[in-house]
């Protein structure tokens, strides 16, 4: 093959869309492998199920499949799932897929119950993928429970309200695993939706989840103060679950907390230069409470000379220094989010609340796949987030050609991360097919 770096002349260049065989995005093939060997799409069929008589109820699992095509390309809305259907997109992800339209009535068909369908799926899904070895196993379990405002405009958005950022949208619950940033819960609420709103429910859906999933090790719930409440730190506590939860600094927390002997306050070494911090324990409501104290040194400390005190309450045994430190790294959760809110959960697209709740769920599902990819497929890489697999595995163009029978798939020369496609392949394709 001759190679012509010579340029083209950019003025002169005729440009003419008329190749039937390329594929835009011809790396998506690698996840659509994935998602077939964990049999994605047969199970959205079996366990979605619309009423006949509402439009778009057919074919319910090609439908989620396709969305989840889309959003794993970055889709934020209905009409980006147009990409699938341009050159030979179709053919590479096994045929026939709906157009936006198709798709918009098949999001409006949904209720409640059929939202929870979908829920069902994600379950299972997790299930199978961790079966497939993206799990824990018998390994600790690490769970971020947290909410996050999803901005939305306009004023048709059913549900939508302000919430304590004063901006317009809705309030998800989630719950994401610590070490792979996969989701293993979420529900959409109302934006006025307070944050514990639905916790205690939510909890017990996520304790039997991780549970039939084949999470056997030890498992850790970490979330902040506003998610303080006894009655969820009791069924944690009576299903065996460790816990690591902010307090509110009430007038009976900062009482306690005076009482701390100064001789008892630790200083932490690995703080900022400009900054202070110490961290001591002692004991609120019969439960272990340790308190970090953090205040300004030098120039800065007359803008805030007092201390800070952050408090928590945990069950855990380890050493104070450990247990404080894992604390801190709830902090994690937020790089999920970030991720959500850069792909499909960008826009919530419909105006109907319950379109939303599956658009969502559904952009979890898709989420999950980037992060089984990494788990399942590239053991040992670490990439933190889901627009550089993106970039780097999805997002490659390709032409899809045929010769004596034989599908091929052709993508750039000198890709610079084409043995981690062809090695991710691989593995994927040495998963047994699931039904």
């Amino acid at each position: 093959m001759v190679h012509d770096d010579e340029p083209v002349g950019l003025d002169g260049l005729q440009v003419v869309f008329d190749d039937e065989r390329v594929v835009s995005d011809a790396g998506i093939a690698l996840v659509a492998t994935l998602a077939q060997r964990l049999g994605i799409e047969r199970l959205a069929g079996r366990l979605v199920r619309l009423r006949r008589e509402r439009p778009g109820a057919a074919n319910a699992g090609r439908k989620v499949m396709a969305l989840i095509f889309a959003m794993l390309l970055g889709a934020d809305s209905i009409d980006d799932c147009e990409l699938l259907r341009a050159g030979r997109t179709r053919r590479l992800l096994g045929g026939w897929l709906p157009a936006p339209s198709t798709l918009g009535t098949f999001l409006r068909a949904f209720t409640f119950g059929h939202v929870c369908q979908l829920d069902r799926l994600l379950a299972e899904t997790i299930t199978r993928a961790w079966r497939a070895g993206a799990g824990p196993g018998t390994k600790r379990l690490v769970v971020d429970v947290d909410s996050f405002i999803g901005e939305v405009h306009g004023y048709n958005k059913q549900g939508a309200g302000f919430g304590y950022t004063k901006q317009r949208g809705y309030h998800p619950l989630m719950a994401s695993r610590a070490d792979s940033g996969e989701i293993l819960h979420i529900r959409l609420r109302t934006g006025k939706a307070n944050s514990s709103r639905g916790v205690l429910r939510f909890a017990e859906e996520l304790i039997a989840r991780v549970a039939r999933a084949g999470a056997s090790g030890e498992k850790l719930l970490r979330a902040d103060s506003a998610f303080w409440n006894n009655t969820l730190i009791k069924r944690l506590a009576k299903a065996g679950w460790s816990y690591s939860i902010s307090i509110r600094c009430q007038k009976s927390v900062t009482e306690q907390i005076r009482q701390v002997p100064e001789s008892d306050w630790q200083r932490l070494e690995d703080y900022p230069d400009d900054g202070e911090a110490q961290i001591a324990e002692t004991t609120y409501a019969a439960k272990r409470m340790i308190v970090r104290r953090t205040r300004l040194i030098g120039a800065q400390a007359e803008l805030w000379p007092d201390w800070r005190y952050f408090p928590f309450v945990t069950n855990r045994t380890d050493a104070l220094e450990v247990v404080e430190a894992e604390h801190r790294q709830h902090a994690v959760v937020e790089l999920t989010i970030r991720d959500l809110k850069d792909q499909a959960l960008a826009h919530f697209p419909s105006g109907q609340f319950a379109a939303n709740s599956a658009w969502t769920v559904i952009a979890c599902i898709a989420h999950n796949l980037t992060r089984w990819t990494t788990l399942i497929a590239l053991p040992g890489h670490t990439i933190r987030a889901a627009r550089t697999l993106r970039r780097r595995l999805l997002q490659i163009p390709g032409r899809l050609t045929r010769t004596a029978r034989q599908w091929t798939l052709h993508l750039p020369a000198r890709w610079p991360w084409q043995h981690d496609f062809i090695r991710a392949l691989a593995r994927i394709r040495a998963l047994p097919a699931l039904v």
